[in-house]
């Protein structure tokens, strides 16, 4: 893995929300990417209970001011950036006060998903695009973590097929225990649709369920790995299906498994 370039986006990494199963993948993995000589860099949203002194986020100018078209709506975009402590590991933010200020992540005090995480998911996804793009830092892996990142293969091999910053980067969706019932939104579909990304691909997104997302990522991904134990077996089956390399979950626990994972069967 020296010198390879593998970014992770993530709704969730600690230190700076606390330590769910996804949360702590989200950290270690590329942290074991970067014990073995390979290059990092995490996105996750910026939710307003992220403490910003404590974790000394700070602004990245030269980042921000860039305006996204959400829906027909332009939404600025603000990138902020902080270290792990004791690690060579930086940590990029996607930020916007109408998305991510409120004082929670992805639910309301009652655990009631908020009703325009179908729009704040099109924002972390365009926004983490755009600013790698910014970066000129070209991954040559993307690891994805938990539903609220399903988007991302949909729009790398779509809205933005022709960048070439990620003409030869390779997608792998860790897919996580199922933490909600029903549909993430209704109007997901609609609001997709708007980015003129062809009807036919995203029929999914009519029924935005948790086993429909992770379908649109996986159809689009170049790998899989089964991230918790509680991962439902209705999805497990299901992976079975793809002709792509997966990891299950016994394998992704032993040591070093996605540098050999990475690396025998993605890169």
């Amino acid at each position: 893995m020296k010198d390879k370039k593998v970014l992770n986006i993530s709704s969730e990494v600690v230190p700076y929300l606390p330590q769910s199963n996804q949360a702590i993948n989200s950290f270690k993995i590329p942290k074991n990417i970067n014990d073995h000589g390979g290059q990092t860099r995490i996105f996750m949203p910026r939710y307003g209970m992220i403490n910003e002194r404590r974790h000394q986020l700070h602004e990245v100018i030269r980042l921000s001011g860039m305006n996204l078209v959400i829906n027909d709506v332009d939404m600025p975009l603000i990138i902020k950036v902080a270290s792990i402590p004791k690690e060579r590991m930086q940590v990029y933010f996607i930020d916007n006060d109408e998305y991510f200020k409120r004082r929670a992540s992805l639910r309301d005090d009652n655990q009631k998903l908020f009703s325009d995480n179908d729009e704040r998911m099109i924002f972390f996804t365009k926004g983490v695009i755009e600013t790698v793009k910014k970066l000129n830092w070209s991954p040559d892996i993307i690891h994805l973590h938990g539903w609220f990142t399903c988007l991302f293969p949909l729009y790398l091999k779509t809205y933005y097929k022709d960048e070439p910053i990620f003409s030869n980067s390779k997608i792998v969706t860790s897919v996580y225990a199922k933490d909600f019932d029903k549909v993430v939104s209704r109007n997901l579909h609609d609001k997709v649709a708007f980015d003129n990304i062809p009807l036919e691909l995203i029929s999914h997104l009519k029924n935005a369920s948790f086993e429909n997302l992770i379908k649109m990522s996986i159809e689009y991904s170049d790998g899989y790995a089964i991230a918790d134990s509680e991962t439902p077996k209705s999805i497990q089956d299901q992976l079975l299906d793809y002709s792509i390399p997966g990891l299950s979950f016994e394998d992704s626990q032993k040591e070093d498994a996605f540098v050999k994972f990475y690396s025998t069967n993605i890169i």
